[in-house]
Formats: C-alpha cells, sequence, structure tokens
C-alpha cells in the first residue's frame, strides 16, 4: 500500500499532540480525532490508530472497531480525491450512473478502488441532502458539488489530472440553495436573537414547560414524543449533569429540511436548544451534524460565537447568575443507523454507533450516562416559536392531535423541488399541486422507512394520526417503475445496517439478493412470497427500528404497484383471484429465536 501524493503516512508527534490537546485527550472524542487525523492524512493507518490508542488510554481493538464501523473513515487508502456521487433514487432519476460511469472512464478508475497511482478513488455515498438539486456528490467528504452535468464531469475529471485541490474549483459548483417554496411559522419571521430567550426565562423553567405542555408539540424527527414529557422526566432525572442534544444527523434519504434551518435559520434553532436547557437545567449542549454536512461547520462556528458575545450562550446567559450553557459540534461520520438517539450518543460517547438496549432511556441515561434530552433540529426551531408565542397560538395551527406545522424536503418529479411548510393536517393533493408535480404515480412520504402512497390515496392528510413524516417528500411520475424505487431502497437499508443483530444484518441483504434475482428476470411468485416472511421475521426481531422498517418500502410497493413485480417475474406469474396472502400463510417460517440468524442464512 501507499500514500497519497502529498500526504504522510502518520502523525508527526507535534501533530497528534495538538490534535490530543483540542479535544482534552478524551477518549470520547474518538470519532472527531478520527476524522481530523484522516483529513492530515487522507486515510487511517494502522500505526496511526495504535498511537492514538497509546494516547488515548483505550484498546487497539476498539479505536480498530470504531474506525471500521464508519462510512468516511478508512483503514485503507482511498485517494487523495475520494469522489462519492449521491446514490439515493431521487439522483439515480436525475442521471447519477451515467454520469459516474463517464467520469470513471476519464479517470480510468473502477468503481470502489483506487487508482494505481493513489490520485483518486469513485464509489457512491447514500444520500447527501442535496435531491432538490441532484445529481450531486462529494469531494473528500466535505465538497460539495451540486447539478452535475456531463460538462462539469468532463471539466471535473481535468481538475483532478491537474491535481487542482477541491476548494480552488468553479465555487458555482458548490453552490447550496434553501429553495424555499412556501413559508409558515417556523420559516417566516424570526423573532430577533434573543427574544424567545428572554420570554422562556421570564415564564421561569416550570411555566416554560407548561407552556411547552399546552402546545401539545411533538417531536420532528419521525417518532412524534411528546416534547414537554421528553424535558420533563429529563428535568426530574436525577444526576450531576443534565445534557441537550440536537440530532441534526439528516440521513433519511429524501430529506433536507434540517440541513435549510441550520443554514438560514440557526439562531432559532440554538434559541431552542438553549431554552431547552433552561428547563431542563442543563450545562452543557450539542450538536450531533451529520459527516455529509461538514461544509455547515464554520457556519454554525460562527453563529455560536456571535450568540456567546451577545451573552445568549456561556456563562451568566442573560446575566442571570447560575445559568450556564454552552453548546459544542461534533460531526459523524457516515452512518444512518445514529440517527437514532441512543446510537447517535453512542457515537457522541467515541464509539460504534449501536442502538442501545431500552430501557434506561436516553432521558434517564444518556451521554455519559447523564439524563439526556435529544431532539430534532425541527423541533428546537418550533420550541422558539412557541416560547415567543405561547402554547395556546402553538396548539391552535393544525389539528388536535398533530399540532402546528410540518417542514417538508419535496423532491422527485415535480416543477419545483425544495421546501414547503405546512400545517398538519394538509392533503397530500395540495402539496402535489404547489410543487408542480403532474401525472403522479406515487409519493414516499418520510423518506425509505416512511409510507409509500399510491394516487387513490392522495386525499390522505399529514398527520400523526394519518400520514406522518420526518419530511421527505418524493415524487414518482407514472413513467418511474416502483419495482426499481423499492430495490433503491433494499440496497439503502443493506448498506446502512450497523450488523449489530443477526435478523438485520442478514435479512437487508436477503432481500437485496431476492431484489436482484427479480431484477434479472429470474424470479417468481415464491420470490416475493419470501420477501413478505422476511418483512414478518424481521420487524419483530431486530435490535432496532432500521431493520424494522427495512422492508416497509417493499411491502407497500407490492401491494400497491403489484404490475411492477409481475413485470420481473420469469414464472408463477399472478393471475386473476390470486391470493398471495392466503399463499403466505401457509408458509410461515419458525418463530424467531435467539438463533433466528442461522434459519435466515438458510433462506436461498
Amino acid at each position: 500500500m501507499h500514500t497519497p501524493p502529498g500526504l504522510s503516512a502518520t502523525l508527526s508527534s507535534d501533530s497528534l499532540q495538538i490534535l490530543m490537546t483540542r479535544y482534552d485527550t478524551s477518549p470520547h472524542a474518538l470519532v472527531q480525532i478520527l476524522r481530523e487525523a484522516q483529513a492530515l492524512l487522507g486515510w487511517l493507518p494502522q500505526e496511526v490508530l495504535a498511537e492514538i490508542a497509546v494516547a488515548l488510554g483505550l484498546t487497539l481493538a476498539h479505536v480498530q472497531g470504531v474506525a471500521g464501523f464508519y462510512r468516511f473513515l478508512h483503514t485503507k487508502p482511498v485517494g487523495a480525491y475520494r469522489v462519492l456521487f449521491s446514490n439515493n433514487i431521487t439522483d439515480r432519476m436525475l442521471g447519477n450512473e451515467a454520469l459516474m460511469r463517464d467520469l470513471c472512464q476519464r479517470l480510468g478508475v473502477t468503481r470502489g478502488q483506487e487508482r494505481a497511482d493513489g490520485r483518486v478513488s469513485i464509489d457512491t455515498a447514500s444520500c447527501t441532502g442535496l435531491c432538490d438539486q441532484g445529481p450531486a456528490l462529494l469531494v473528500n467528504h466535505h465538497h460539495v458539488v451540486t447539478r452535475l452535468t456531463p460538462g462539469r464531469i468532463e471539466h471535473m475529471a481535468a481538475l483532478i489530472e491537474a491535481q487542482v485541490p477541491p476548494s480552488q474549483w468553479p465555487p458555482e459548483w458548490s453552490r447550496i440553495d434553501d429553495q424555499i417554496r412556501l413559508t409558515d411559522v417556523k420559516l417566516g419571521t424570526q423573532p430577533a436573537p434573543g427574544d424567545a430567550l428572554a420570554a422562556a426565562m421570564a415564564r421561569g423553567p416550570q411555566g416554560m414547560l407548561d407552556d411547552l405542555k399546552r402546545s401539545k408539540l411533538r417531536g420532528r424527527g419521525g417518532a412524534g414524543y411528546a416534547t414537554a414529557t421528553k424535558w420533563q422526566l429529563c428535568r426530574n432525572a436525577t444526576g450531576p449533569m443534565h445534557y441537550v442534544v440536537c440530532n441534526a444527523d439528516e440521513g433519511e434519504p429524501g430529506t433536507f429540511k434540517d440541513r435549510v434551518l441550520l443554514t438560514s435559520y440557526a439562531d432559532g434553532v440554538i434559541e431552542g436548544m438553549t431554552i431547552a436547557a433552561w428547563v431542563v437545567g442543563a450545562r452543557r449542549g450539542l450538536i450531533y451534524l451529520r459527516g455529509e454536512y461538514r461544509y455547515l461547520l464554520e457556519h454554525l462556528q460562527a453563529v455560536l460565537r456571535r450568540r456567546r458575545e451577545q451573552h445568549f450562550l456561556g456563562t451568566a446567559i442573560r446575566g442571570h447568575s447560575g445559568f450556564d450553557f454552552d453548546i459544542d459540534i461534533h460531526i459523524g461520520a457516515g452512518a444512518y443507523v445514529c440517527g437514532e438517539e441512543s446510537a447517535l450518543i453512542e457515537s457522541l460517547e467515541g464509539k460504534r454507533g449501536t442502538p442501545r438496549i431500552r430501557p434506561p432511556f436516553p432521558v434517564e441515561s444518556g451521554y455519559l450516562g447523564y439524563p439526556t434530552t435529544v431532539n430534532n433540529v425541527e423541533t428546537f426551531s418550533a420550541v422558539t416559536h412557541i416560547a415567543v408565542h405561547g402554547g395556546d397560538w402553538w396548539s391552535r395551527i393544525g389539528t388536535p392531535q398533530s399540532t402546528g406545522t410540518k417542514i417538508h424536503s419535496v423532491s422527485g418529479d415535480c416543477e419545483r423541488p425544495g421546501i414547503y411548510e405546512y400545517p398538519f393536517g394538509t392533503r397530500i393533493g395540495r402539496i402535489l399541486e404547489d410543487c408542480g408535480a403532474v401525472d403522479t404515480q406515487a409519493v414516499q412520504v418520510g423518506g425509505p422507512s416512511g409510507v409509500c402512497l399510491s394516487a387513490f390515496e392522495f386525499n390522505r392528510r399529514i398527520g400523526f394520526e394519518d400520514v406522518p413524516t420526518a419530511g421527505a417528500f418524493m415524487v414518482f411520475d407514472r413513467s418511474r417503475d416502483m419495482f426499481t424505487v423499492a430495490r433503491n431502497f433494499a440496497h439503502f437499508f443493506a448498506h446502512e445496517s450497523c450488523g449489530f443483530c443477526t435478523p438485520c444484518r442478514v435479512g437487508t441483504k436477503l432481500v437485496v439478493r431476492r431484489m436482484e434475482k427479480l431484477q434479472r428476470g429470474d424470479g417468481s411468485a415464491a420470490d416475493v412470497q419470501v420477501l413478505f416472511e422476511l418483512d414478518k421475521l424481521m420487524h419483530g426481531t431486530t435490535h432496532c427500528g432500521l431493520g424494522a422498517a427495512a422492508c416497509n418500502p417493499l411491502r407497500d410497493t407490492i401491494s400497491k404497484f403489484r404490475p411492477a413485480y409481475e413485470r420481473h417475474l420469469k414464472s408463477l406469474h399472478f393471475v386473476p383471484g390470486f391470493d398471495l396472502d392466503a399463499e403466505l400463510s401457509q408458509a410461515r417460517l419458525a418463530t424467531a429465536r435467539d438463533d433466528s440468524g442461522a434459519h435466515l442464512e438458510n433462506i436461498e
């Protein structure tokens, strides 16, 4: 193995010392230390991992395990230019595959392999959060290129061959627009920095919590848990420290609303975190920023510095003695599963992002074992507006069970992709009309783990009592093959499984195997039958929600777009009167046990 041009194979003692000093030689900062070491070296050689392990007092096995878990950390050379094309279905619909083949051909690179001279490697990433302005790619995990065209690919190949740093590429290539198409309360007129905090402090911690209860605000990350209940539990939990964590690991394909909030509304998000600290008694906050949004780091750090200067962060906030709270930013390293709050906390602690067994819940034992409230970016934004206008005001927006507004990331087959904010209770059809969707066949709401709706369901409404969503809204017209959509999602879940539990680790791969068999035209109705059974088994036996949701798009597309599957069947085609559910009832798998993995392995 060799080192990419211009990079060393090991850290100097001075560089290592600077890195350790920056993070107080804390083993909990392992992921951050590995990211920065890799930025210096291009990859993470064994000797560097050993040096870091010694410096942090960790075993080499632990450090290797963490480095091997995250997609953006590399223990083998990957090229001085690491190019990752976004592989979300919307990027594929815009032609990313042809563009990637073109770049590979121009540079003489085989996908997934480093070129012999160490100059470049090309592969895919699950989703870059740029679905409204794709096809998109990342270079070295943080330099973004949007709106790819054959011309840009040709120019990019020449720049790479000339060893021009990505920072010197044409700036318009990295233009990222908010593309806010429709605003409501969260994206409309913003309170001045500090106004919401002043209102919350005037109420007192319990008064603000009571107002939050009246608002009936539910978390905007997808699960919809009552925010006031979460904060109350955290406030009541005993412990010398309490923490507030902002989950900005927006990894669900098709979702990019948090990216826009952090880009243009960061003050409101951070103010919401500070109000949470006031309520639960926290002195420290953490923003977990997904690795694909690394380019936002300097911007967010500038906002934090300004708020410290304004006395909205730091010691004695707004002159209130004893109200001390500050925020650090932790950058993810490419792991979808870290969007789950306990996996996110594991990552914050410098570990592999494996979801924890619960209870205890984070509000009781979270970051470093202390009471921790974890909320989504949009949730904190909502809190800021509730603090200014009151809980009763918020509760009058939306529906009785789903109060307030929801921001939607709209992409796919529509004239106006971008960000739309609506009160809960809005019809699916209304959103399609507003974004300029024509001849729509299906909408995937909430990303791959959400629900796929067909045309006869477009009168349904966004809300926890009807169609819940984490924010993604992907549109597919009648030219799209819904089997291909489901196949892309199947690959996504197999790629992103953390590998901890056998049903998910093996089950997602078996789903991909069956889908590929159908894609080749070698499948039969029996293969569709097995896919249903895998769904049932994974839904009830996986360690966390990733595996349980992995077959959601599969189940929806088979039941609502069955002809798309029939076109891929070689034999035993579905015929009128064929009752698949009845057939499935005759093909039950053995009850899942601890050794369910062996059973899964035997499904051929």
